[in-house]
């Protein structure tokens, strides 16, 4: 199942690029504002965003962080600033502010809602504090969702990380990602860690959640996108495929446009 990435590496850092400085023109802004956690993801976002030479604010907005997530951001905000000038950097522990948030709510009886809820939680402060940045300094929030998330299985929180102003890096799958990092020389330690939401406080992977490798759920997409169904498949792909159906399907409220009530023409006066 493993995919092997066939983008022009080169061609698409610079079209990503010049959307990215075209857009931020158009838009009337200075530059960007990434979160960084560590991952692949938003070390690929930081850096494409880094290169339109325009302001570059990665923040750094830990809640009881794993301390591997905590090295490997921080090593890639040093890398960053080495190679650009343009490249700024906040911390902001939001530990304390989560901790608080969770006594001014009640609490759940039915302890795997709860720990959801709060994972979500965490994703919506870091949004919040990213809108904040965003709006003293004149910047556009970059998402770091990558298609598999966005558009395959959902694995993202609505309005956490899926809040965002634009998405460079969400046409791309997984491992078409990897391959822009090793391009743009994302540190070693980023490139060989095991994907994580860093939402729960712990080391658990996006696998461990998932039940299914990135690579995996990309062979999925792709398989799903042809019109294949679970009669094409036995053993782990059929597994892998069920997977990847359970989640897209339970997740279309965040790939799908918000519903609106409309009124009918004659239930308005005229």
């Amino acid at each position: 199942m493993q995919k092997n990435a066939t983008i022009k590496v080169e061609q698409v850092n610079n079209h990503i690029v010049n959307w990215l400085k075209t857009y931020a023109e158009n838009a009337k802004v200075t530059g960007f504002v990434v979160g960084v956690s560590g991952g692949i993801d938003s070390a690929v976002t930081s850096t494409l965003c880094a290169q339109t030479g325009l302001k570059t604010l990665c923040v750094e907005l830990p809640i009881h962080q794993a301390a591997s997530h905590v090295s490997r951001k921080k090593e890639h905000i040093a890398q960053l600033k080495k190679r650009f000038p343009n490249v700024e950097s906040e911390s902001v522990d939001l530990s304390n502010t989560f901790e608080q948030f969770k006594k001014d709510v009640p609490s759940s009886k039915n302890e795997t809602k709860l720990n959801l809820s709060l994972a979500n939680t965490r994703a919506r402060l870091r949004m919040t504090t990213l809108y904040y940045f965003a709006g003293i300094h004149g910047l556009l929030v970059a998402g770091t969702g990558n298609k598999v998330e966005d558009f395959g299985v959902g694995f993202y929180t609505k309005y956490g990380d899926g809040g965002v102003d634009l998405s460079p890096i969400a046409d791309l799958m997984k491992s078409e990602v990897y391959a822009l990092g090793r391009f743009l020389q994302v540190p070693e330690s980023i490139l060989k860690a095991a994907p994580t939401d860093g939402l729960f406080g712990d080391d658990r992977s996006d696998e461990d959640q998932l039940g299914a490798s990135y690579d995996e759920l990309e062979w999925a997409m792709l398989q799903d996108e042809e019109g294949k169904n679970t009669t094409d498949f036995d053993g782990r792909n059929l597994e892998v495929f069920n997977i990847y159906k359970r989640l897209n399907n339970a997740n279309k409220h965040k790939m799908n446009p918000i519903p609106v009530c409309e009124i009918p023409k004659d239930l308005r006066q005229i």
